[in-house]
């Protein structure tokens, strides 16, 4: 689609933000026969939403702060998610180690049980005490933790969950613009005259008839800047959270979560086979949000907390890659940004053609968060289009790659093993693990590694580079390596700069129009 086609048509729906929620929003619209049209001005996944602790869980630390709403509506949704994508998240069992100077044994029970029956549980096994010197999770502690508990949550690809949600999306309809920036919005008699600005710098008109700011850390700015007419009673308190990644440091497959001096928790996850993830810090954050980084209070704190657990001592040393992100969350005057609700409020302006802001949220409730702003629109849209459907779809529906039966991750692998036996064991379940039952869409024809075409990094073939460019909006070396994959984590310097030369000779004419159309009739 051109640009002289787009600014031709009116989008029921045009959502500020590529993003989890702008994301989780437009699927959830484009299945319901809504015109769809995603802006981002970034890369998907580019900032908060590929910055988490890759977590799919209720949140037990939210239940000090009476959040009993909001962990019942995560745990709830939590199932929802471990069916819809098995590929790209999945259980994982938690280990909290017990100390007599902290919340004492009876609270932290009473928590697990409340945790336990908040919601319904289907997939994952409850809360159980532990002892450490018959546990597997005790052999990397210090000798000082003698009992524990364990407790059962979920963990996922962040940032392949967004692209999910956008590639569902795009095949039921909806146009998705990366680097794309809204750069103005007004309202007129019966819809929105928006102004986009392209990454070639080439400016664009489009009319939606209704406009969702989903723009994440940038909400309040929109508001104020770029959408006249946008004041909201709510606003966002800018919360910055940041991760280590180390070497691992056990061997088993369970998670920690430690409880601090400080009452702030911290998790320490195995991460990608060779690696641990700790994190995450809580700090309150005044800057650009595209200029989020780590500082050395950061990383001091974080290594101070995995050392007061773990027999192995970390320092900066240690440190293979960072992670920072700042956290949108709803503002509720609380005192410390730890305490801050992770909870979301959806604000509908229709002072003429609808205006609906998103404020706050968590990946775990990205879905619902998603059906209820759909919700809210609908009545406005279905007046103009009287073909799209009211109700609500996406809770039994798996994403793109999701489709497995009885979402059975573990079967579908030996399955594929079977099918490609020339192929290598390492290889078939990362892209198993990425692209689920859409594997063959990636590397078919391929029998044999020879297939696959280029080898141009170790592990990364050309026929997935192509995929990626083609179907999921990737352009750059840090789109491929860092939020389509977790590669970089694996790979030298100049392996990166392999794919930057093979991305300017093979990718080079693209530009981000040509790209979103090739990408919308894939």
């Amino acid at each position: 689609m051109t640009p002289t086609a787009l600014n031709k048509t009116i989008h029921d729906l045009l959502i500020i933000g590529g993003g989890i929620n702008g994301a989780g929003i437009a699927r959830d619209a484009a299945g319901r026969g809504l015109s769809v049209l995603l802006c981002e001005q970034d890369d998907l996944a580019r900032h908060t939403s590929s910055a988490s602790t890759k977590l799919i869980h209720g949140g037990l630390r939210y239940l000090e702060y009476y959040e009993f709403g909001l962990v019942r509506k995560a745990l709830q949704e939590r199932e929802v998610l471990l069916r819809a994508a098995p590929h790209i998240m999945g259980p994982l069992r938690f280990v909290m180690p017990h100390a007599a100077d902290q919340r004492p044994e009876w609270l932290i029970r009473a928590g697990l049980f409340l945790y336990d029956h908040l919601a319904k549980r289907e997939v994952l096994p409850g809360a159980e005490t532990i002892r450490f010197d018959s546990h597997p999770s005790g052999v990397p502690l210090k000798r000082g933790f003698k009992r524990g508990f364990a407790y059962s949550d979920g963990w996922v690809q962040d940032a392949r969950l967004v692209v999910l949600n956008a590639q569902d999306a795009h095949e039921r309809g909806a146009t998705i613009l990366t680097r794309t920036a809204v750069v103005g919005a007004v309202r007129e008699a019966d819809a929105w005259r928006v102004s986009l600005r392209h990454a070639d710098g080439t400016p664009e008109t489009v009319f939606a008839r209704a406009v969702v700011n989903a723009a994440g850390p940038w909400v309040d700015r929109m508001l104020r800047d770029v959408i006249g007419g946008g004041d909201a009673s709510h606003a966002v308190r800018l919360v910055k959270g940041s991760h280590i990644i180390v070497k691992k440091l056990f061997d088993h497959p369970y998670a920690y979560i430690f409880q601090n001096p400080d009452k702030r928790i911290i998790f320490a996850i195995p991460y990608e086979g060779e690696f641990t993830l700790i994190g995450t810090t809580d700090i309150e954050y005044h800057g650009d949000p595209a200029a989020v980084a780590i500082d050395e209070s950061e990383i001091a704190y974080l290594c101070e907390m995995s050392n007061r657990y773990f027999e192995r001592q970390i320092g900066s040393q240690d440190i293979v890659a960072t992670m920072s992100g700042v956290r949108p969350l709803l503002d509720d005057a609380a005192d410390n940004a730890a305490s801050v609700t992770r909870d979301y409020s959806l604000e509908l302006n229709t002072d003429g053609p609808a205006l609906l802001s998103i404020f706050g949220g968590k990946i775990t409730t990205y879905r619902k968060l998603a059906e209820q702003a759909v919700d809210q629109l609908m009545p406005s849209l279905c007046a103009k289009n009287p073909g799209a459907k009211k109700s609500a779809w996406t809770a039994g529906v798996p994403l793109p790659g999701g489709d497995m039966p009885n979402a059975d991750f573990d079967a579908f692998l030996a399955a594929t093993k079977k099918r490609y036996p020339l192929l290598p064991e390492t290889l078939l379940t990362r892209y198993a693990r990425a692209y689920g039952t859409r594997l063959e869409r990636v590397i078919a024809p391929a029998r044999t590694v020879a297939d696959l075409g280029e080898e141009i990094a170790p592990g990364l073939y050309a026929a997935e580079v192509r995929y990626l460019i083609k179907v999921e909006w990737a352009r750059t070396a840090e789109d491929i390596l860092w939020r389509r994959s977790k590669l970089k984590l694996h790979l030298l310097p100049e392996h990166v700069v392999a794919l930057e030369h093979w991305l300017e000779k093979h990718a080079g004419r693209d530009t981000p129009v040509a790209h979103a159309q090739r990408a919308r009739v894939a």
